[in-house]
């Protein structure tokens, strides 16, 4: 039971990786409150929960839009109302935004993608500071993925604001760690999500013969299991990984069980961090000076 007394929002929690995190959490113990643009949407997620959950816990479900910050306050202050206290902020909601070429696409739709993606994620962790700080502890866990490492020709928006989330990760962790507050990155892997449905659904035409063909690879294999992810999210929001923060971690090839043995190898280096590439890191003698 690593996360039992824990108190934690999970945003973007009504299917896919975030309901399984949510289950994840609910599994080690916590109290949830779970959000999603639709109420209707979390109904069958909270359903399972609470079949899940001992009497110990507590469960709450919250319409709110991540990128409306008046919502956002909404739904802290029924946190800190419905369990007195919050621990864990998950921000996992997300959209892939308009798929195409740049200048074809929905500029509303780019901006829209941004503000959920980006400004969703840097607004809840605004509004949950004051309380982390008045606490001297807290964790936030920011979902990246693919886009935050790699570029993505067609899918601009979504690529700009992960690569965006990961830099304000390891800003914001340099910001509050004298409070005792982790913030960390979780990139989950390449999953078959209702995201993937759309990129499949989009064609080739408007999101490249490469990707749609990765895409379509993905589906028929199956991607990589959600739990991965959400165990890697359990941890970083349990006592054990305190102190491990401003990183971007991988829940498939990043060695995070034993990260707690390593803390001293992490603290001051930027291993699992953003970083530009120069050429003497590619065995190239030119541009060293």
């Amino acid at each position: 039971m690593k996360l039992e007394g824990r108190h934690a929002i999970v945003t973007g929690a009504s299917m896919g990786l975030g309901a399984e995190i949510a289950r994840h959490f609910v599994d080690e113990g916590a109290s949830v409150l779970v959000c999603a643009r639709s109420e209707r949407s979390l109904a069958g997620t909270c359903e399972e929960l609470k079949r899940r959950m001992r009497p110990a816990q507590a469960l709450r479900a919250v319409r709110c839009d991540v990128s409306d910050a008046r919502q956002v306050d909404r739904m802290v202050e029924e946190a800190l109302a419905a369990f007195g206290k919050i621990d864990v902020l998950v921000n996992n909601a997300g959209v892939y935004g308009p798929l195409g070429r740049l200048e074809e696409v929905s500029w509303t739709d780019w901006v829209s993608a941004i503000e959920i993606n980006l400004l969703g994620t840097v607004y809840p962790c605004r509004a949950v500071l004051p309380h982390f700080r008045a606490r001297r502890y807290g964790k936030i866990i920011n979902l990246s993925g693919g886009g935050a490492t790699n570029a993505l020709p067609r899918v601009s928006a979504y690529a700009a604001s992960k690569a965006a989330v990961v830099r304000f990760t390891e800003t914001l962790a340099l910001e509050v760690a004298e409070d005792r507050i982790d913030v960390n990155a979780v990139a989950p892997g390449a999953l078959k999500t209702r995201l993937t449905e759309e990129l499949l659904a989009a064609g080739p035409e408007r999101v490249g013969a490469a990707f749609h063909e990765r895409m379509r690879k993905l589906s028929d294999e199956g991607g990589t299991p959600l739990s991965k992810g959400a165990e890697l999210c359990v941890y970083l929001a349990s006592a054990e990984s305190d102190g491990i923060t401003g990183k971007l971690l991988s829940a498939v090839w990043d060695p995070w069980r034993d990260l707690a043995g390593r803390r001293k190898d992490l603290e001051g280096t930027d291993v699992y961090t953003l970083r530009r590439i120069v050429p003497k890191d590619r065995g190239l003698s030119w541009g060293n000076d």
